[in-house]
C-alpha cells in the first residue's frame, strides 16, 4: 500500500525579509473571519434523492468557505508557511477516519472533544489561530471536511505565492539533493515562482519515481521501471506484466 510523506522543498527567489515580516506575527481571531466569510453550517436534515448533488456542493462551498477566510488570517499574520505546514499535520491526523466520526458525533459531549482538540494541538505544537481554526470546525460539525478544506488552503496558498506543488512517487525515500533537483526541474518546466515537493511511497514502481504536478496532478512525469517494462511489453506486443510487490 502506497504510504504519502509531506516534504517540503521550496525554491524561491532570495529576497531580504520586510520589517513587517521579520516583526512577530500578529494572531488574529479566526472566530472572527469565520464570522465574517463562512456561509451558515447548521446540521441540515436528511435530503431527497434527488437532491444528493446538493450536499456535495454544500460541502465544497463549505470547505472553501473555511479555507478562504483561513488563508485571509494567515496572510493578516504572515503565517502562511507555518499555517500550510500545520494543515499537513492536521490532513495526517484526520485521514483516520475514526476522529472526524468522534468530532461530528453530537453524543459526544463537548469537553471530551476540547480534550482531545488539546492533546493534538499540544502534540503536533499548533499555531493558536490552527486551534482556533479546529475548534469552529468541530463546533460547526465539519471535521468530516478536514480533507476538503486542507486541499481548498493549498490551492489558496499556492495562488498567493506563486507556488507548483509537485509530487515524487518513488520506492525508497529520495534523498534531500534528489528532491532539491526534481524541484528545480519543475520550477524550469512551469515558470512557478516557488516549488514545495511532496513525497509518497509505492513500492510497486520496482525502481525509479513519478512526478505529478500541475491542477489537481494533471501533469506527469514517468521515470519509473514499471513504466519500461510496460513500454517494453507493448513494442513486442506481450501481455501486460503483472508486478507483485
Amino acid at each position: 500500500m502506497a504510504t504519502l510523506r509531506l516534504t517540503s522543498v521550496t525554491l524561491r527567489p532570495a529576497a531580504s525579509p520586510s520589517p513587517a515580516a521579520a516583526a512577530a506575527p500578529r494572531f488574529a481571531s479566526f472566530a472572527r473571519a469565520a464570522a465574517r466569510g463562512f456561509p451558515s453550517l447548521r446540521l441540515a436534515p436528511p435530503r431527497r434523492r434527488g437532491d444528493l448533488a446538493r450536499p456535495r456542493a454544500a460541502a465544497d462551498s463549505a470547505a472553501e468557505g473555511y479555507a478562504t477566510a483561513l488563508s485571509e488570517v494567515a496572510s493578516e499574520n504572515g503565517t502562511l508557511e507555518a499555517t500550510v505546514s500545520d494543515l499537513e499535520k492536521l490532513e495526517k491526523i484526520f485521514a483516520e477516519e475514526s476522529i472526524a466520526e468522534f468530532f461530528d458525533n453530537p453524543t459526544v459531549p463537548r469537553d471530551e472533544k476540547g480534550q482531545l482538540i488539546d492533546e493534538i494541538a499540544k502534540s503536533s505544537e499548533l499555531q493558536p489561530h490552527i486551534i482556533n481554526f479546529l475548534n469552529v470546525v468541530v463546533d460547526n460539525g465539519r471535521a468530516g471536511l478536514m480533507t476538503q478544506i486542507v486541499r481548498e488552503f493549498e490551492n489558496a496558498y499556492n495562488t498567493l505565492t506563486g507556488t507548483e506543488v509537485a509530487t515524487v512517487t518513488s520506492v525508497v525515500q529520495l534523498e534531500s539533493q534528489d528532491l532539491s533537483q526534481i524541484a528545480q526541474q519543475v520550477q524550469n518546466l512551469t515558470g512557478a515562482k516557488n516549488v514545495r515537493i511532496k513525497t509518497r511511497i509505492d513500492p510497486e514502481l520496482i525502481a525509479g519515481f513519478t512526478i505529478q504536478y500541475g491542477r489537481d496532478g494533471s501533469s506527469l512525469i514517468d521515470m519509473s521501471v514499471r513504466k519500461q517494462i510496460e513500454e517494453i511489453a507493448s513494442e513486442f506486443e506481450m501481455p501486460a506484466v503483472t508486478l507483485d510487490a
